[in-house]
């Protein structure tokens, strides 16, 4: 493709021409499909990552900077939107889900106690995280970013979140192990 063509594209994306948008979902939707497929290994999956790549790619055309190729920018997009969908699965996949129960034989008024207690120390736990950390689980659990929003909202690196969010999990998990047992 020369930087003529590519240029020309570009100019047609901007100016919302649909047409070029479906011309280049037919060169390249089986192409995106390979290179998602590489890392997903599921066929439906697959579909839909490469389906959404192109949903953003048409949102972005107005911000679109391309120095190489269409067909390699596009490529790119789908194995960063198969990566980003892995670490979902896998963050989803790996997340504890504390659930807890009163024990049966525990009258309302100490269930009401224990709940309460747990929750303050819970909250304790929280307010015990350094700062940075604190953010992060905040925006994690309680506002439910995911962990690539997390990073672009705070301006740092994905692995930055990763490894804040296992260090707060390893501290409450050490903070609430004791109080928490007994409810298992």
């Amino acid at each position: 493709m020369s930087k003529e063509n590519l240029s020309e594209i570009l100019e047609k994306l901007q100016s919302d021409d649909h047409a070029v948008l479906k011309s280049l979902f037919q060169e390249h939707y089986l192409s995106v499909c390979k290179s998602i497929y590489r890392f997903v290994k599921d066929k439906a999956r697959t579909e839909d990552i490469a389906q959404d790549v192109f949903i953003k790619f048409w949102e972005k055309r107005k911000k679109l900077n391309i120095t190489s190729s269409v067909a390699a920018y596009l490529h790119r997009m789908g194995t960063n939107e198969a990566i980003s969908y892995l670490r979902r699965q896998k963050h989803f996949e790996s997340e504890e889900v504390i659930e807890y129960s009163v024990p049966n034989n525990l009258v309302s008024g100490e269930s009401e106690m224990l709940q309460s207690e747990l929750q303050e120390n819970v909250t304790d736990a929280i307010n015990s995280l350094p700062p940075k950390c604190r953010a992060i689980f905040q925006l994690s659990r309680f506002e439910e970013l995911t962990y690539k929003e997390i990073a672009a909202k705070l301006d740092i690196s994905v692995k930055t979140v990763e490894n804040q969010m296992g260090k707060a999990l390893r501290v409450l998990r050490g903070k609430l192990r004791g109080y928490l047992s007994m409810f298992f």
